[in-house]
């Protein structure tokens, strides 16, 4: 081959190695299933366990299904929909073994809250609308998941959590209290509206609707109570039933769900148009974080049981694709359930074969069972849909966020009434933020603590105790907490006040074992304090510090003035450096407190044949400063 041929074929090689190698960095940020890594352990063992888990979830969403999609404005049958594909989507991409995607309370009333002032509830527009909801939720879901982000879910306190779910409970228990009472309120828009026309219609109040919501509510608890294992919404929904085919359905009254069609979820898609999609955009992020929220919560507390790792990334990815997908095939947003994944492990789960197992027997039942629902009375459904809001309350977190700090109980209480009295994605936004708030302002204000040594321990063990003597020359502190451009300020004025307030200890020791971060604002802080002391006399030393914070100093410049020789790893180091070669030895000699080991009259460890020892004096010898 000539050389032109050959200079030819290899740069028409080169693009193609350049678009492969572009390629491959690509896929490697798409995202994986699971599948491979849990199906190595799957046995017959386990597959019969997760076939019994998938069969007991499948009968425990057929009433919440229903239940949820009411709650969400959407016929019935959407609610077992969306329990189907996406709960399958969520299990092969998501981390979590137990996890068990589909219709939630939260989110359902999100999806109300958002589409009820754009559409009829239930009409073709609301239900495309709801789907396109899932679409642009997932889309989020899923970006923040390929982005890495998944650690930003940290960030949401659980008294924010709390408190939205307290408020949405309330707003579910309201808006069923017109199907509870089988009467037409005039204005059922807000929470305080809702109660208003309430009051108004109360001598219309249909006694045998209510009966019908009572016993259905009732008869749910009590076997929730003697019989925890069995299904309880579905034995009371069908309790309910015949109890008001008993009192006469047609005679007084008594609203039918109506008939549910028995086919699988139809193929669907969601709508392109611009306009819908901005007005669907911030319903679709409130969404997105909620469900994030609630999947990543549940995944995390069912796996401290399991002792299962989990990934959030791959959680956030799982559940994107979860709806993204699901909107395709009928389904509204999805999250994780808290119900059915609970179910799912106490039944023995143990992969995530179940929630596919799951959603084929919700499929089989939908096909064989969906007729029966023509006969399912409204009232039945409010009832069992009272008992979900009543579970959605957190009481015993609430009692503990009330006797804890009164920050956490501050963004409880503002989430829980924005969530009653504003719109709901704002509640999420405004829980949020006070959350991010609070913990900005924790971080920004590191505690700086007083540190002396004890003289009750034989190797004088730092302690923080204002009644214990310190040494007249070196003042000992410790930072609890990251020296960072919003910390600054706080620390640089305590800082401050200390120098001012005690300007005989023109030493400063740090101890730097608080400390886990630093950015170059909190490196030059230290810069200035050292500078600050050397004009008095004195010197910054640190000791204990983290690698990363020592690092910072070097790739700033900063070490060049606070000095190599300053920072020390461990205190016996620390102490005998400064007391020997930066304190003055005259001051040493006639101090009373001695208060080191290392003071020229401080009692040593006894070490002698006898047991005792006396005092024996150290030479300190000052050096100077280069």
């Amino acid at each position: 081959m000539s050389a032109p041929q050959a200079a030819t074929t290899q740069s028409e090689a080169e693009p193609q190695t350049v678009f492969t190698s572009k390629r491959m960095k690509l896929l490697k940020y798409l995202p994986k299933p699971e599948l491979p890594k849990w199906l190595r352990t799957t046995t017959r063992a386990s597959l019969r366990q997760d076939l019994f888990a998938g069969l007991t979830g499948a009968v425990v969403v057929l009433p919440q299904g229903v239940a949820f999609a009411a709650i969400a404005g959407l016929p019935p049958q959407y609610g077992l929909y969306t329990a189907m594909v996406p709960a399958v989507i969520a299990a092969l991409f998501g981390s979590s073994h137990h996890l068990i995607s589909g219709p939630t309370t939260a989110i359902s009333i999100v999806v109300f809250a958002t589409l009820a002032p754009l559409a009829e509830p239930g009409s073709a527009p609301y239900i495309a609308m709801a789907l396109t909801l899932a679409f642009l939720a997932g889309l989020i879901q899923f970006g923040l998941g390929v982005s890495k982000l998944g650690g930003l879910i940290n960030f949401v306190s659980h008294s924010a959590v709390v408190g939205f779910t307290s408020g949405a409970a309330l707003l579910i228990a309201t808006s069923q209290m017109k199907h509870l009472f089988g009467v037409h309120l005039s204005d059922s828009s807000t929470f305080i509206s809702t109660w208003e026309s309430l009051a108004d219609q109360l001598p219309h109040i249909n006694p045998y609707v209510l009966s019908v919501g009572l016993v259905t509510l009732v008869v749910s608890v009590a076997i929730k109570k003697i019989r925890p294992q069995w299904p309880d919404m579905l034995l009371a929904m069908i309790v309910g039933s015949l109890f008001a085919a008993g009192l006469g359905v047609e005679a007084h009254h008594i609203t039918l769900v109506g008939a549910i069609p028995s086919h699988l979820p139809p193929l669907s898609h969601p709508q392109w148009d611009l306009q819908i999609v901005r007005e669907l955009a911030s319903g679709a992020l409130a969404i997105a974080l909620l469900g994030l929220i609630e999947a990543v919560s549940i995944a995390r507390s069912v796996a401290l049981r399991s002792g299962q790792t989990l990934d959030g990334n791959q959680e956030f990815v799982g559940q994107g694709l979860s709806n993204v997908v699901g909107s395709f095939f009928s389904a509204y947003p999805a999250s994780g359930s808290f119900t059915r994944s609970g179910v799912n492990y106490r039944a023995g789960a143990k992969t995530p074969m179940s929630a596919i197992f799951a959603s084929l027997a919700l499929m089989l039942i939908v096909l064989l069972v969906a007729p029966l629902a023509a006969h399912l009375p409204i009232a039945a459904m409010a009832g069992i849909i009272l008992k979900v809001a009543y579970n959605l309350i957190d009481f015993q977190h609430i009692h503990k966020i009330f006797t804890a700090t009164r920050g956490g109980l501050a963004v409880m209480l503002v989430t829980f009434l924005a969530t009653l009295l504003l719109e709901l994605e704002f509640a999420i936004y405004i829980g949020v933020m006070l959350s991010l708030l609070f913990y900005l302002n924790r971080t920004s204000h590191p505690r700086v603590v007083s540190r002396v040594p004890n003289p009750h321990s034989p190797w004088r063990m730092f302690v923080t105790d204002p009644d214990l003597p310190e040494c007249p020359q070196l003042k000992i502190l410790r930072i609890d907490g990251s020296l960072y451009y919003g910390s600054v300020p706080h620390v640089e004025s305590k800082l401050k006040d200390l120098l001012e307030q005690k300007a005989h200890q023109k030493n400063l020791l740090v101890i730097g074992s608080g400390i886990n971060f630093t950015d170059l604002s909190g490196a030059e802080l230290l810069l200035r304090e050292s500078v600050r002391r050397r004009e008095q006399g004195g010197h910054l030393f640190l000791y204990d510090i983290k690698e990363q914070v020592r690092g910072m100093f070097k790739r700033s410049g900063c070490i060049q003035t606070i000095r190599e020789d300053h920072l020390f790893q461990s205190k016996t180091e620390a102490i005998s450096t400064i007391v020997s070669h930066y304190l003055d030895g005259a001051i040493c000699e006639k101090c009373p407190a001695q208060v080191f080991m290392e003071c020229p009259y401080a009692s040593k460890p006894k070490n002698d044949a006898d047991g005792t020892s006396e005092p024996q004096p150290v030479k300190a010898v000052p050096l100077s400063d280069p």
